[in-house]
């Protein structure tokens, strides 16, 4: 083949039409799976010495000659070529100019449509490994954080409403528990990813007597794949894999949100190091938190490589199409995307300051206390639906006094309404006293914060 030349261009008349040139390629882009293409194209080449279809000697030739190619890409000094169209074209190419005739029998029992599924899988599994240290590194710093605010309190929130107090500690292990379920999904999808297409051919496999189990254990393939057709025109791993991280982006966004809102001067509760920060071009007070903003923003072009792969994948006929071409542009950029974002998230956390001084000052607003006294009339025997309407009462109360917590009503008052309140009352109507109080397991309080954090230090180390 010679240089320049495509590897199909003899079936048709004519030279291509330059613009049909660009259009096609994928070299662009693809040239980040050249390590992968020359790993699986040095066993499947040892596989076809195996089997006889080509001489030890000339796998030498074939093995030399790729790994000189790729040492010249890692260099920086290979020139690729558009007119090769992809990164597996560019190698074979590089390598029959470098060999001559051994070069020419490396495509034998082979398409380009199992060699890209193949070349594909192995980048994925190196991919997740590098996320899944990426995920595990932005725990520990999470981890970190929660030892040193065990037993400072915070106000929990739903529906953006003072809800419950817990401890700070509590509220960063929830994104540890939420990182825990992406870095488990990764782990399911590269098992599932984990299988070796190699063999399967343009679709039908092949004639000759290709060892496929021999290249699959070669590439450290858990199993082959067993219907030609689906192997070469399967991308439900990309998909699967564009999911993961899009609930990361996800949790991440979630992460973003809430301390973008606690970085305000009307929160107040946190400080991000002004080296994750920006200010303004025109006023030059701000400290804007753009990092965590990017964060956040960038979670839609992590979902819009799914819904592009999803559509992608959506009516294709069997088996193979040219579409399928485009799954590289939305992995690549939502992997690249998702790292990134993780990597930003762990070093905003790890210069990133509570002011505990200042969320103490507001505890007593917001009734934190409403649910605690809710069940400490449960423990005084009233059902817990009379309980939380003599609560409910109460709070309303409080509010038409012009009073900002519970504790502010006299006993008297509260036994007005419930005649079984007694004076120890008062002491479960504060924040502090409530996170100590709290018995479940995986509750908001110090006792639970300080178990979760032992749990995950050791669960950590295992990675």
């Amino acid at each position: 083949m010679a240089h320049g030349e495509k590897s199909w261009e003899k079936r048709l008349a004519g030279a291509p039409d330059e613009r049909a040139v660009d259009f096609v390629q994928s070299l662009s882009w693809d040239r980040r799976l050249y390590k992968h293409d020359i790993a699986g194209s040095i066993v499947h080449a040892e596989m076809l010495a195996a089997v006889g279809l080509i001489t030890r000697a000339e796998f030498s030739a074939i093995k030399k000659g790729l790994l000189e190619i790729a040492e010249e890409i890692e260099a920086g000094r290979f020139v690729f070529d558009k007119r090769q169209e992809d990164i597996h074209m560019a190698i074979e190419a590089a390598l029959i100019e470098r060999i001559g005739e051994p070069g020419k029998k490396l495509h034998t029992g082979r398409s380009r449509n199992d060699q890209v599924a193949a070349d594909l899988r192995l980048w994925m599994r190196d991919e997740i490994e590098l996320l899944q240290s990426c995920i595990s590194q932005l725990q520990r710093a999470l981890v970190k954080q929660a030892e040193l605010y065990a037993e400072a309190i915070m106000p929990a929130y739903t529906h953006l409403q003072r809800a419950q107090p817990v401890t700070i500690g509590a509220y960063l292990l929830s994104f540890v528990e939420m990182l825990a379920r992406d870095w488990s999904r990764l782990k399911d999808c590269r098992l599932r990813l984990n299988v070796c297409p190699l063999g399967s051919g343009a679709v039908a496999g092949s004639t000759l007597p290709l060892d496929r189990m021999m290249t699959a254990r070669q590439l450290g393939f858990a199993d082959i794949t067993y219907n030609s057709l689906d192997a070469v025109s399967d991308r439900d791993f990309c998909a699967e894999f564009l999911f993961c991280c899009s609930l990361i982006a996800a949790h991440l966004s979630r992460l973003a949100e809430d301390w973008i809102l606690f970085a305000t001067t009307e929160f107040g509760f946190v400080r991000i190091d002004d080296a994750y920060c920006t200010s303004s071009s025109m006023m030059p007070q701000k400290r804007n938190p753009d990092m965590l903003e990017l964060i956040r923003g960038k979670t839609g072009s992590v979902y819009g490589a799914l819904i592009a792969m999803l559509t992608i994948l959506k009516a294709q006929p069997m088996t193979y199409n040219r579409d399928l071409q485009e799954d590289k542009v939305h992995v690549f950029q939502a992997a690249d995307t998702t790292e990134a974002s993780v990597q930003m998230a762990r070093a905003i956390v790890e210069h990133t300051s509570f002011q505990t001084e200042r969320i103490a000052e507001g505890l007593d607003k917001g009734f934190l206390d409403a649910t605690a006294l809710a069940e400490y009339l449960v423990g005084l025997q009233v059902p817990f639906r009379e309980a939380h309407g003599i609560v409910g009462t109460l709070v309303a109360l409080c509010e038409k006094e012009g009073k900002t917590k519970l504790a502010d009503l006299p006993l008297e008052q509260m036994q007005s309404v419930c005649p079984k309140i007694q004076k120890d009352v008062y002491q479960v109507l504060q924040p502090a006293g409530v996170c100590r109080s709290y018995r479940t397991l995986g509750a908001g309080g110090p006792e639970n914060t300080r178990a979760q954090i032992k749990y995950w230090k050791e669960k950590l180390k295992e990675r």
